[in-house]
């Protein structure tokens, strides 16, 4: 299958379609991040192209491709405009996907969509673009498309073998029935076999810290954490989390930093793409924040592929267009 790849990041929704199928091809990767698309780049392929997604016409896209359009189209727009977890995020589903700059990127997609046609495509995302009031608002987007039906489908990274917890839709012309195929994975599970920090392991390098951060470190007890935030609606989060050794770890984020079950220190970035379910040979590029980050803003790859299994399954069946 011939795949476009839109607000890519590093690459964890491509490398599942490649873990379901090998042979699969990525044509072409967006990004805005040139520090993930180098990560992107020396993983899945060389075809990326630097830029804001809402300034690039279809038109430029199919030249990019000598006009071979892709048969899917997988597409990751930042949730931040939906996100529980943002403090300033608008109240109505409206203003989220309208009125907020970058919530309209999902708009972005669509359009991109609906102009090259692709024979399936699928947004991820967080579940609240599963709400009523947004599904009747994505459903409009699509209205004047060629698309017959699109289907909200809400899964679990943790049923696939993920060991960190993850509420997703994936907004698709197919409707992704998957059952869980896997028991619980733990930290334990997802850690075996590591080395301590600083052995010659990619990604794997101590994070030095404070004295201070040591000792608060130190008496924090298994999840437990250091900082609490507000989100929106008066929610409570919490970072720098000690992580519950027989337990999947709570959900990976760009800005998550986890201490370490047993040790008094931060889980290396290593550390944090084995809770996403990266393979130890993809290697993450650029300064370390941005490597947290490439590792939390992404699809998990045991995830992706459970969905490109069976997109890949149906994909000869039907063609999803009217």
């Amino acid at each position: 299958m011939r795949i476009l790849d839109l607000f890519c990041g590093a690459g964890g929704f491509a490398c599942g379609f490649l873990l379901a199928n090998p042979r699969n091809n990525v044509v072409l990767a967006i990004d805005n991040d040139f520090r993930a698309l180098q990560t992107y780049s020396e993983n899945i392929t060389s075809q990326v192209y630097n830029k804001n997604i809402e300034e690039v016409h279809s038109n430029d896209i199919l030249k990019l491709l000598d006009d071979q359009p892709p048969d899917i189209i997988i597409s990751s727009p930042p949730c931040e405009s939906f996100s529980v977890a943002n403090p300033n995020r608008q109240r109505s589903a409206y203003n989220q996907l309208y009125a907020d700059e970058i919530g309209r990127l999902v708009l972005d997609t669509i359009r991109i969509i609906i102009d090259i046609e692709p024979k399936v495509f699928l947004i991820e995302n967080v579940p609240q673009l599963a709400s009523t009031e947004m599904i009747g608002l994505i459903l409009h987007e699509f209205s004047r498309s060629k698309y017959e039906s699109v289907y909200f489908n809400i899964l679990k990274a943790e049923d696939f073998g993920v060991p960190s917890q993850r509420k997703r839709v994936f907004i698709s012309n197919i409707e992704v029935k998957l059952f869980p195929t896997t028991s619980s994975v733990s930290v334990n599970d997802a850690f075996h076999s590591l080395p301590d920090p600083g052995i010659e392991m990619i990604n794997h390098e101590f994070i030095p810290l404070s004295p201070k951060i040591t000792r608060k470190i130190s008496k924090t007890p298994p999840g437990g954490a250091i900082v609490y935030f507000k989100g929106s609606h008066r929610g409570s989060f919490r970072n720098f989390i000690r992580l519950q050794a027989n337990y999947p770890s709570p959900t990976v984020m760009g800005k998550s930093r986890f201490i370490h079950p047993y040790d008094p220190r931060l889980c290396t970035v290593r550390e944090h793409a084995r809770l996403m379910s990266y393979p130890d040979n993809f290697q993450f590029y650029g300064p370390i924040n941005s490597q947290y980050n490439q590792v939390g803003e992404s699809v998990p790859p045991l995830m992706a592929k459970a969905v490109a299994q069976q997109v890949l399954t149906d994909f000869p069946k039907e063609s999803y267009l009217n």
